[in-house]
């Protein structure tokens, strides 16, 4: 299993790429953490800082396509690094004001999130740029969902280092100061700078305009609304039941089960058109959810919450294969980033909703919305199989000019490759 990825790891900049990446949206990850220990050290309560945090991630939302259009326009290095040095400026700010002029806080949050740079969808674009096979650029899409549960544990546990070794407010400071090197590091380099988009159609829409991106971003909208349910039905779970110890280990569950996931998913090679196989993923992502709605012991209900995080990094990795295949010439990084919204924005629509249904309904309810938002999304691609089985060129240059100097400007494989 680790012999594909090794491979992947061995190519020439792909480590570089993906490390700072990752280093690069660290302050994206642990925003909300971060904001909400710095307000309560600032003496602010739980609802500013849902607020702020809640400002962030809606800047943050609009910020990633809008910044994702300007980097097939113009280049990563012109757009990633400004926009993630402006983003740290606006975060530095927020952290010296603090809650003595609330605002400029709001308006640094937002700052903050609208210029976060859009490195997630940049990297996927590059990868066709740095391995020289296709079956390694889905690879390196299955190893990039992996690489995202894993900054999304081990972030907030660096806030909670930072915040003990000095304070919250140099946290947020640090943070972001460590982002901005791996931004850095990412559009310094040869790939990022030799990195130019296909030419693309001038239209007001960009990716939107393609029916497939839509069906897709549509579908996540509800397995993101799945995600952002578990969190809060589980915090219900865990009360009387071994509180914060228990629910800990249920979110860890959940990463752990994506983990595996995502590496079975990436080790081996899939054939048949992606979007048939993203089918039977989601298809069975909705259906291990609904053994937690039997809300076991902890123990057990443990075991239950690892399987149900088994399908979620496949799926994901699967949709970057499928994006890829259907959005506009031109416009692979803002499809990129769409996809990244929309995810974010239905984990935002599933914690709001499932806060009322488990008060009103209770919890084995809350864990029903996953359940119900996983075949939501079945039901989106089910019925939309016409629209996503007519794939349209791909977005994605092809290759550096590093790696064929004659083929720098064209789509590297045809739309009706096989995935």
């Amino acid at each position: 299993m680790a012999a594909g990825y090794a491979e992947i790891l061995r190519a020439r900049h792909a480590m570089r790429l993906l490390t700072g990446t990752l280093v690069g949206r660290l302050p994206n990850a642990t925003a909300p953490i971060a904001v909400v220990l710095f307000i309560r050290a600032e003496g602010g309560t739980y609802s500013l800082a849902g607020a702020l945090a809640a400002v962030y991630g809606v800047a943050n939302a609009i910020g990633q396509p809008v910044l994702g259009r300007l980097v097939d326009l113009r280049g990563q290095p012109k757009v990633q690094l400004p926009a993630a040095v402006l983003s740290g400026l606006a975060m530095t700010v927020f952290a010296l004001v603090g809650t003595d002029s609330l605002p400029v806080a709001y308006v640094a949050m937002a700052l903050a999130g609208l210029f976060t740079p859009p490195l997630e969808g940049g990297l996927r674009a590059l990868w066709p740029s740095v391995l020289p096979r296709e079956e390694q650029v889905h690879t390196a899409y299955a190893m990039d969902a992996i690489a995202q549960e894993v900054m999304f544990t081990v972030g907030p546990l660096l806030v909670t280092l930072c915040v003990s070794l000095w304070s919250p407010m140099a946290a947020l400071v640090v943070l972001n100061v460590i982002g901005v090197l791996g931004a850095l590091s990412v559009v310094v380099s040869k790939p990022s700078r030799a990195w130019r988009s296909a030419p693309r159609e001038a239209h007001w829409l960009g990716a939107l305009r393609s029916p497939g991106l839509l069906v897709l971003l549509a579908t996540f909208l509800f397995i993101g609304i799945a995600l952002g349910s578990i969190t809060v039905a589980a915090m219900s779970y865990a009360e009387g039941r071994g509180g914060d110890t228990v629910y800990g280990w249920l979110m860890a569950a959940i990463g752990l089960g994506a983990l595996v996931g995502g590496g079975v998913y990436g080790a081996r090679q899939w054939t048949g058109a992606p979007e048939t196989r993203l089918r039977l993923l989601v298809a069975l992502l909705a259906l291990f959810y609904v053994p937690l709605t039997l809300m076991p012991g902890p123990v057990a209900m443990v075991a239950l919450t690892v399987v149900a995080g088994v399908f979620l990094a496949p799926c994901i990795a699967c949709a970057f294969i499928v994006v890829d295949r259907h959005a506009p010439r031109g416009t692979v990084t803002e499809a990129f980033s769409w996809l990244v919204t929309t995810f974010m924005v239905g984990s935002s629509v599933g914690t709001a909703v499932a806060g009322p249904v488990v008060e009103w309904a209770g919890t084995r309810w809350g864990f029903a919305v996953p359940a119900v938002s996983g075949a939501v999304a079945l039901v989106v691609l089910l019925s939309t199989g016409r629209v996503l089985g007519e794939p349209r060129t791909s977005g994605r240059v092809a290759r550096s000019s590093e790696n064929d100097p004659n083929r720098a400007a064209e789509p590297r494989f045809s739309s009706g490759d096989r995935a």
